[in-house]
């Protein structure tokens, strides 16, 4: 079976989920025995062609681009389009296209119809959902529907949570039975390579000896809630002096929360790292007391997988598919959404009861495990891959 896969984002360009996905998923669908040519706009760098787990690797240069997002987008996509041109003749074809998201509609829908090869669209958010049912611009609007063309163009559609399948059936008017959720999965390995190394000299750097670390990490904008974390700080820190929180990532927002931080009097508790890399994450994520993700909008919950993986307590709004992969009292504590008081109480009850917190911690590594690995999420998504193929040759065009 070849597919060609299309994604907006791709080592060394990763911004959020839809990346880590793509590059984890590939080497597991190679192990099912997929034979896999990734095509990438090449925004960060990297070889233009190179072999990756067994996957061919294309990054294309995007060329000229100007104006917003969405013209950005269909600009870069008329460049893939060409690049796709010769490739498809020098390869032979493919069996199957796999896009991911709204960014690489244009080049997918416009394959599908040349060549009259079936598409599947993985849709990770959308506009829609990231203004909590709201389209306040024209760009918003055009955004919309180039993920409604998607979606609608193409033969199946995967969502990542229960919750995402309901968002694409009732903003596009999908068919429920063309949905299907397959989610996203966490590879433990980065994780398991700190145990027993000792990271108190690397702690150092974050917090004082006694200090607890509530931890966050993530885009700082408005639907990761991290505004509702800053005020729930003043809250812990009423009960819980000791509480030291670090925030990693960038972000529009971060200026102003530093502001709010220092006019609320817990400037001084609060340390803004801005980015981090993968290792230093992953370090946070074993030295600290809890992981907190307060998300207003959260398709999925990739970070809250992450640090389950990493047996660091998470407690995250209650919001999404955020309280598909969390779940209360079993594998971590879910709060109110946008709620500061609620969100307090489930830093202080993680930090305050170690045993039950630990006894959590112990079920969420075994779902991660069980549940969330890349080989079963790579086996449900071949079985789409199958089923597609089939309906396919069974179909007239």
């Amino acid at each position: 079976m070849r597919v060609l896969m299309l994604s907006w984002e791709y080592p060394p360009h990763l911004v959020g989920g839809l990346g880590k996905h793509v590059t984890e998923i590939i080497p597991a669908l190679v192990r099912q025995g997929v034979q896999i040519d990734l095509l990438t706009p090449r925004w960060a760098g990297g070889d233009q062609w190179e072999i990756v787990a067994g996957a061919t690797i294309h990054r294309v240069d995007p060329g000229a681009t100007n104006g917003n997002v969405y013209t950005t987008a269909w600009q870069t996509n008329v460049t893939l389009e060409q690049y796709t041109e010769q490739l498809w003749s020098r390869s032979g074809g493919f069996d199957l296209i796999h896009a991911h998201d709204w960014l690489v509609a244009f080049v997918a829908n416009a394959l599908k119809r040349k060549y009259r090869v079936p598409l599947l669209a993985t849709i990770h958010a959308t506009e829609k959902g990231r203004g909590r049912g709201n389209l306040g611009s024209d760009i918003s609007h055009a955004i919309h529907s180039a993920e409604w063309w998607l979606t609608y163009e193409a033969w199946r559609v995967v969502a990542c949570s229960a919750y995402m399948a309901q968002e694409i059936i009732g903003y596009f008017g999908v068919p429920a039975e063309k949905v299907d959720i397959v989610p996203n999965g966490v590879d433990v390995a980065p994780f398991q390579q700190y145990d027993g190394v000792d990271l108190t000299g690397f702690r150092a750097m974050y917090a004082l000896p006694e200090e607890q670390i509530v931890f966050n990490v993530g885009r700082i904008v408005a639907e990761k809630g991290v505004q509702v974390l800053i005020e729930a700080v003043p809250r812990v820190l009423a009960a819980q002096p000791q509480a030291k929180f670090v925030i990693a990532g960038r972000g529009d927002m971060v200026d102003g929360l530093r502001r709010r931080a220092w006019e609320s009097g817990v400037g001084q508790k609060i340390l803004f790292c801005g980015y981090i890399s993968n290792e230093d994450r992953n370090r946070l994520y074993r030295v600290a007391h809890c992981a907190v993700f307060p998300s207003l909008y959260e398709p999925f919950g990739m970070v809250a997988l992450e640090a389950m993986a990493a047996r660091c307590p998470v407690v995250v709004s209650d919001v999404g598919g955020l309280r598909e992969v969390v779940r209360h009292g079993e594998t971590g504590i879910t709060t109110y959404v946008g709620n500061p008081d609620s969100l307090a109480w489930g830093i202080l009850h993680t930090l305050q009861h170690p045993e039950w917190t630990a006894q959590r911690v112990q079920n969420a590594a075994r779902v991660v495990t069980e549940e969330y690995n890349w080989d079963r999420i790579a086996q449900q998504t071949v079985a789409v891959y199958q089923r597609i193929l089939s309906e396919r040759a069974a179909a007239a065009w």
